[in-house]
């Protein structure tokens, strides 16, 4: 899909769109859609993980989990942050890039105003996604892979009561299991986790199976 630019605060934004095939067509992916004819599912706008780090929205889990959206019916936003890629402006390391964020859900809320939005990222981006869409009252749906809990303060996501999906890997060195289903425990409902057997932070070698978690926790919502 071509390259697009959005707003943003700092300038420019370098993103790509992913929508939905229609009724019975092929998707992005080139794959047979099983079709959504009653309309789309969601706009959802997916954060990279942390630029200094090479997190870009080509990062590979990113890229599976816009496929999967894409194949349960919702348009996606990916997009990079300030400084990553061809965006305008230098990582802030939050508040920049929260407002980046937010200029992404401005962008989608005007593209398709009548669907439910969701906010949805990985790492670094899933901090700057989750805690944007608690705040945000257009966003229902929070979606967030391998957050870095021990490093950012994920306190007004565990209090949203927002709809809370997360996907976590099993050896993640930078969020700890461990860590991961005390931080649960304490999350205001609705929410669901999904552990990835043997992944590490980023999920080597396990990519498609962020893809899998995404249809199995997201399929059948409709919030």
């Amino acid at each position: 899909m071509p390259l697009r630019e959005i707003p943003g605060p700092a300038g420019r934004l370098e993103a790509l769109l992913d929508e939905p095939a229609p009724a019975g067509g092929i998707g992005p992916d080139g794959r047979v859609s099983p079709g959504h004819a009653d309309g789309l599912r969601a706009a959802v706008v997916l954060a990279h993980p942390h630029t200094e780090y090479g997190g870009t929205m080509h990062t590979k889990a990113v890229y599976q989990a816009a496929k999967a959206l894409g194949r349960i019916g919702c348009a996606v936003l990916r997009f990079n942050f300030r400084g990553a890629g061809a965006s305008a402006g230098s990582f802030t390391d939050g508040p920049g890039e929260m407002d980046d964020f937010r200029a992404a859900l401005d962008f989608m809320h005007d593209q398709y105003p009548g669907a439910p939005m969701w906010a949805g990222g990985m790492s670094f981006g899933s901090w700057v996604a989750l805690t944007v869409g608690a705040q945000d009252p257009r966003v229902s749906t929070l979606v967030g892979i391998a957050p870095p809990l021990a490093t950012y303060d994920f306190g007004p996501v565990e209090l949203s009561t927002k709809a809370k999906f997360f996907i976590q890997g099993e050896f993640d060195e930078l969020c700890p299991l461990k860590e991961m289903r005390a931080f649960y425990a304490r999350a205001a409902e609705p929410k669901e986790l999904v552990v990835i057997d043997g992944a590490d932070h980023l999920f080597d070698g396990k990519v498609s199976e962020v893809a899998d978690a995404i249809e199995e926790l997201l399929e059948d919502w409709s919030g």
